[in-house]
């Protein structure tokens, strides 16, 4: 196992660079989904439109910022305790909460595809903003379903940062219903074996971390790695 220690390659340049204070990275979540053979599995990925201001026609995993109502998001089924202990060491309870449901719910939104289960409670309360598609359907997200590949946070240099987790579970968890439509963020959804999806225009870090998913479908007890920049040097410790 590698040890913890500097790491030397950089997440993407900042397309205009930081004046000022660095900012507070937010809250973010990916979903890595997949299917097939899991000792080489193919992996859901989309293409970003060229006029995103952020890491245009880049090709990521479903994923994004979370919103505050995703910490009251409905759920069916509990993080695992592995997941769970994890994110209780580096997040409060209700932003560990919202770090799996954001995984779910951009997913959702960028792709159509639902990581939920039938929810008895789903519908007992007012549905929080983005999940009203779950909740009409008695559906909470599957948060059983979640484990973890990653965690990075954007260096203090970039003008937008994130703390970004990296979530992956099986394409058998999810729901496809034919009525549910995915936003046009993500373009030319398709899937893709690790090798191959190492070929696509992806982000420095998106490359990171399909290293890393490669290392862990071989060793499912390898710890989860923590990309991040720590007194001036890239670093990659374990969580």
């Amino acid at each position: 196992m590698t040890k913890p220690g500097a790491f030397i390659r950089d997440t993407d340049p900042a397309d205009t660079p930081r004046t000022g204070r660095a900012v507070r990275p937010k809250l973010s979540a990916t979903l890595i989904l997949m299917r097939g053979d899991m000792q080489n599995p193919q992996i859901l990925m989309g293409k970003r439109a060229a006029g995103h201001r952020f890491m245009p026609s880049k090709s990521v995993f479903p994923g994004g910022k979370a919103e505050r109502s995703d910490a009251f998001a409905p759920m069916a089924n509990p993080l695992t305790d592995q997941t769970r202990e994890i994110l209780a060491r580096h997040l409060p309870p209700r932003r560990a909460h919202a770090a799996g449901a954001t995984a779910i719910r951009e997913t959702f939104e960028e792709t159509g595809l639902m990581l939920a289960k039938p929810c008895a409670t789903a519908t007992s309360h007012k549905a929080p903003k983005g999940w009203g598609a779950f909740t009409s359907r008695e559906l909470g997200a599957d948060m059983g379903a979640l484990g973890l590949a990653a965690r990075a946070i954007t260096p203090p240099y970039h003008p937008k940062r994130f703390d970004a987790w990296f979530f992956m579970a099986r394409a058998d968890h999810l729901i496809d219903l034919p009525e549910c439509t995915a936003s046009s963020e993500l373009e030319g959804l398709s899937w893709h074996h690790i090798e191959d999806a190492k070929a696509l225009d992806i982000p420095k870090i998106t490359a990171i971390v399909l290293d890393e998913l490669q290392h862990r479908l071989q060793d499912s007890a390898r710890p989860v790695p923590y990309y991040h920049m720590h007194r001036g040097q890239h670093r990659r410790d374990w969580l």
